[in-house]
């Protein structure tokens, strides 16, 4: 399963254009989706933040490992259906869309795929932190995407990409904010 979800990570990343063509062609049920692909990637971005505070800090502290994989837990899970939801909603009014939960939720899910490995290769090796950046490249993630796997019209692309890969990027850095204030033992 996860030789599968590692050539789709991997696909979506190098070849987003391929990829979303092969993915608008291909019937997925929603369960398939979420169980074969979104939780097993939460899962693992949640096991190495557990891992990689034991490995990567100079003191062995679990407190910290169990705070980070709850923060990092909540915060991808949250921003993954946060971010489907908002753009369910909003995409009815502003994209004039019909409203459709479930290919928002694959969308979402795949778009993210490269925020969470990066997630996973940020909390191994911490002295790479100028590939935050990349995070960036999302944006054409979802441009590639925009097209053939949400039918996006040519002229309001740009809007969509922007609007979208914001909402994607930002929905788990809100809810890790908004943990942070309202449960301050998760801070360190």
């Amino acid at each position: 399963m996860y030789k599968e979800i590692f050539k789709k990570v991997i696909a979506i990343i190098f070849q987003p254009g391929r990829a979303w063509n092969w993915l608008a062609k291909r019937e997925e049920k929603q369960e398939e989706f979420l169980s074969r692909f979104v939780y097993p990637l939460i899962g693992l971005v949640t096991v190495v933040a557990f891992l990689g505070v034991l490995l990567t800090h100079k003191e062995f502290d679990l407190e910290l490992a169990l705070k980070t994989s709850i923060r990092t837990l909540v915060s991808a899970f949250g921003g993954f259906y946060l971010g489907a939801y908002l753009m369910n909603e909003i995409g009815q009014g502003l994209f004039k869309r019909e409203k459709d939960l479930r290919l928002w939720l694959r969308f979402v899910g795949y778009s993210s795929s490269l925020m969470f490995a990066l997630h996973i290769v940020l909390t191994l090796f911490p002295e790479f932190f100028f590939l935050r950046i990349f995070v960036l490249y999302t944006f054409y993630i979802v441009w590639e995407g925009a097209g053939p796997y949400m039918g996006v019209e040519e002229k309001a692309r740009l809007k969509f990409v922007g609007f979208t890969t914001a909402v994607i990027l930002l929905t788990p850095v809100f809810i890790e904010v908004l943990l942070s204030m309202l449960m301050p033992g998760l801070r360190f």
